[in-house]
């Protein structure tokens, strides 16, 4: 059956021309540079994180935001301990953060405790004094100059600004690394370059910054899909928002180190972007010829899951079909490893440059990072059944456990 083996040729063919760009993305931050800020003006924050069940970590996020370079009096703290059934609560308002306690457990997930959250801001404080909102996930960890230099990047007009984020436990296995290594490569070859090229960047999931006008539009934080960050990304970007990446504020946060907890995790990704694409798809296709950050999200959000799904489908028929009617699937399972290795290849050559130019960033022992570079592809290769299962499974948003209670000094030790 050598229709499925050109079916495989076809499928490489189509994802090269779809996301050949990302060829000229790798290649942009050795060739442009970034210009420099203007001089910025000090602007009032509120910072608001979420927090379910995150009394070992919450303190030590509180504690990076109080040792920030900037003024500590233009910086207030709101956490929403949501449905939590430990002492988060305590731990936040101890450390000096205010504090509101969600119990609702219809509307589950990051998305609805913000907009709570947002909601109890504004009865406190009618009049508003907040110029932006910074978003965080309990289990980060700020550079002492994070948002001192996202404040550079707000005064020179930037409405939402995302960063770059890092790993503070990058070095405990090959899934935290993968997990890891991929966000280091998003925010240094993909956000980078696409703010040098000044096209839109995403929002990933924690550590960014939103204009009040941007929030108010919005009448609060009305983003509830599975992967709430992509949402807000596309709606803002299909609204003719440009999101821009400040790489010189840099987060840490914490990645699952078993597997179960990552595919648990990737399942929501995949579900969420799904959903995302069901609830923006046809504006993003529309807006492609007239808007280069359309097409990218379409090829990020979009085209990866279609191209993924119906890759293992084909696949699956194919050995099937030759099993069931020759007893023989050789030929399939042979395209299938010649695609994968040429797969590997990629993959690697993308998690060693990264690695290489994040060398000094990665915090664990140098064997590790070698040796990450290897696994790297192998910890991608799962993402492909990890989508496919997500088209058929019932998704929904799971806690990720959290333990890692380090301060900055401690991550930036850690190369055991």
């Amino acid at each position: 059956m050598k229709v499925i083996p050109i079916i495989n040729y076809i499928l490489a063919a189509l994802i090269f021309v779809c996301y050949s760009y990302q060829l000229i993305y790798m290649a942009v931050p050795f060739i442009k540079k970034k210009k420099p800020y203007e001089q910025s003006e000090l602007h009032k924050y509120a910072v608001l994180i979420a927090a379910r069940n995150e009394e070992a970590v919450i303190a030590r996020l509180i504690e990076s935001i109080h040792d920030q370079t900037y003024p500590s009096e233009l910086v207030e703290i709101f956490v929403v301990a949501d449905n939590c059934t430990d002492d988060t609560a305590a731990r936040a308002r101890a450390a000096g953060a205010t504090v509101w306690e969600r119990f609702d457990d219809r509307q589950v997930g990051k998305g609805y405790a913000i907009d709570f959250l947002l909601q109890k801001i504004g009865e406190l404080y009618p009049e508003n004094p907040f110029d932006g909102y910074f978003i965080f996930d309990a289990d980060n960890l700020l550079d002492e100059n994070y948002i001192s230099e996202m404040n550079k990047s707000f005064s020179n007009g930037n409405r939402i600004i995302t960063s770059y984020r890092n790993s503070k436990n990058y070095g405990k296995n090959w899934i935290s690394a993968g997990t890891a290594l991929w966000f280091l490569w998003e925010s240094q070859y993909m956000n980078r370059s696409r703010m040098l090229l000044g096209t839109s960047c995403a929002v990933s999931g924690t550590g960014f910054l939103v204009h009040r006008d941007i929030i108010e539009k919005s009448g609060g934080w009305k983003y509830f899909l599975l992967t709430e960050d992509i949402e807000f990304s596309i709606h803002n970007i299909v609204n003719g928002e440009k999101i821009a990446y400040c790489e010189s504020a840099v987060i840490y946060d914490e990645q699952p180190v078993r597997f179960s907890q990552s595919w648990n995790q990737r399942m929501r990704w995949a579900k969420g972007n799904m959903q995302v694409s069901q609830k923006y798809g046809a504006r993003m296709a529309r807006s492609i010829f007239k808007s280069f950050s359309n097409y990218d999200m379409s090829m990020t959000v979009s085209v990866a899951i279609i191209l993924a799904t119906f890759s293992v489908f084909v696949n699956l028929i194919g050995i099937g079909y030759e099993l069931i009617l020759h007893g023989n699937a050789i030929l399939v399972v042979r395209a299938l490893w010649e695609s994968l290795y040429k797969a590997y290849f990629m993959f690697y050559l993308l998690g060693l440059i990264t690695t290489i130019t994040e060398w000094k960033k990665i915090y664990c022992s140098a064997v590790k990072k070698i040796l990450y570079t290897f696994t790297f592809p192998l910890f991608m290769f799962t993402y492909v059944p990890n989508t496919f299962a997500a088209v058929f499974a019932k998704v929904e948003w799971k806690k990720i456990e959290h333990k890692e209670s380090m301060s900055l000094n401690d991550v930036r030790e850690h190369f055991i």
